[in-house]
């Protein structure tokens, strides 16, 4: 191997290693091989090093391939290395100097030379080259300022979105469900059962025996009228005497005994209307029990109600009959489903929230009246939609654009459409199509120099540039 060769090789290694040490290989190197050398003109042909076919910063001395088989990319030897002082890494061109447009503004100005020139800091312009400047809103940036930047882009693909609508509530109690128990005339309580309040009871199970003038009268009036011999008596009066009794609230098993036996009973058992929870009891053995006053409260909790308080702003998500994922700050881990049953039409004036009623089965009486509880409702679609990350959403508020990677470090900004949000992502309606790469990381880099091209292209339009 000749001389020249060993020396390109070194200067490949050094930049190799040295990563942003191009100033070395470039004042210090590159003169001892210069063309007028006849070892070097003698290797002008062999290739210098190998570089990455996609331009990453990565090179090699010898023939190399990629992680997906693709070889390295042969530098000759002949070839121009410049480097740019915003790009770590060497950039080989061909041979000649590139032709510079003009020079811009060091600090982002909108303000073009069509000569060199400084800045009232005393900084130069920097200089625009040919094929920088696209005649398109396209950006191109340089393999090292997209290194160091961490630019990342991601392909637009259809994918299933989940999106939650979150509301907080309580468990409150099926207004259908409860049941009162009170006298519907002046009774005396003469017994009560060994039921408390918290107590589960089954239907027909007794909780209190009462004596009532009223329904002793009632039910002497009905034997009277079984026991009368004319048939047509009976008739008459029978069924008015029995509706009195029923009048009363005389439980059905105490009429039907009444029937049987043909006697007076001279207390009445109450039993309960249903299975359930006492949630009150206010009867005591041996009072007074006035019209309508409520001697029992059974409430049965099988099935509950879950209120939640919804953002007004997701009112229009929400249908009636929508599965809801309930879970119980109690219970954590742990997940109750029921669907929406009512949309109350009211908001609240102080919150901006409407309330959402769920109906919830409780078989295990696991949920309580007034527990606190978090309810997620999924408005997404069921089908696949094209989404992007939402990263890679830029919102200014009245517009939604997206930078699609259009390769070799060029980046175009598209406006785009969205739809729904969820699980990170969010549907794209209009502006990308399926498989375009979005850049979901440092996009607003990207963006800031897309809007400086676009000031500095109206500058020029205006004569700024020559």
């Amino acid at each position: 191997m000749s001389r020249a060769v060993l020396i390109a090789a070194a200067a490949a290694a050094i930049a190799a290693l040295a990563g942003g040490s191009g100033w070395y290989l470039k004042h210090q190197i590159r003169p001892q091989l210069s063309l007028t050398n006849p070892a070097y003109a003698e290797t002008a042909a062999a290739p210098l090093y190998y570089r990455d076919p996609d331009g990453k910063p990565f090179y090699s001395l010898t023939p190399k391939q990629t992680a997906d088989g693709r070889d390295y990319v042969a530098v000759p030897a002949g070839a121009d290395i410049s480097f740019d002082p915003e790009r770590p890494e060497p950039a080989v061109t061909a041979q000649g100097p590139r032709k510079i447009k003009y020079y811009r503004n060091p600090m982002g100005l909108p303000d073009t030379s069509p000569v060199p020139k400084k800045d009232s800091m005393g900084m130069d312009y920097i200089p625009v080259y040919e094929g920088e400047d696209s005649d398109d809103s396209s950006v191109k940036l340089s393999p090292g300022k997209i290194q160091r930047t961490g630019v990342r882009s991601e392909p637009a693909a259809p994918r299933v979105i989940r999106t939650l609508v979150r509301a907080p509530g309580t468990i409150q109690l099926d207004e259908r469900r409860i049941s009162v128990i009170s006298m519907r005339t002046e009774s005396f309580v003469q017994k009560v059962a060994d039921v408390t309040t918290g107590i589960f009871v089954k239907k027909g199970q007794s909780l209190m025996e009462i004596y009532s003038p009223a329904v002793a009268s009632a039910a002497a009036e009905y034997i009277t009228t079984m026991t009368s011999p004319t048939t047509g008596r009976v008739e008459q009066y029978g069924r008015g005497s029995r509706q009195r009794l029923k009048n009363l609230d005389v439980p059905d098993a105490v009429i039907a005994a009444i029937e049987q036996t043909r006697t007076v009973p001279l207390s009445v058992e109450w039993s309960a209307p249903r299975d359930g929870i006492v949630l009150e009891r206010s009867a005591v053995e041996g009072m007074r029990a006035q019209t309508g006053e409520v001697l029992f409260r059974v409430a049965d909790t099988s099935v509950v109600w879950a209120l939640a308080d919804v953002a007004e702003r997701d009112l229009g998500l929400l249908s009636v009959g929508q599965p809801v994922g309930v879970r119980a700050r109690s219970f954590p881990g742990r997940e109750f489903v029921g669907k929406i049953a009512v949309i109350y039409p009211q908001i609240n004036r102080d919150t901006r929230t409407a309330r959402v009623r769920v109906e919830l089965d409780n078989a295990d009486l696991a949920l309580l009246p007034d527990m606190y509880v978090d309810a997620e409702i999924n408005v997404g679609r069921p089908d696949a939609v094209l989404a992007v990350p939402e990263s890679a959403v830029l919102d200014t508020g009245t517009r939604q654009s997206v930078l699609v990677d259009k390769g070799e470090g060029r980046f175009e900004p598209r406006e785009v459409k969205i739809g729904h949000r969820g699980d990170g992502f969010v549907e794209v309606r209009d502006g990308v199509a399926d498989g375009e790469p979005v850049v979901i990381a440092a996009n607003f880099l990207i963006d800031a120099e897309s809007n400086l091209k676009a000031a500095l292209k109206g500058l020029s339009t205006g004569g700024g540039q020559p």
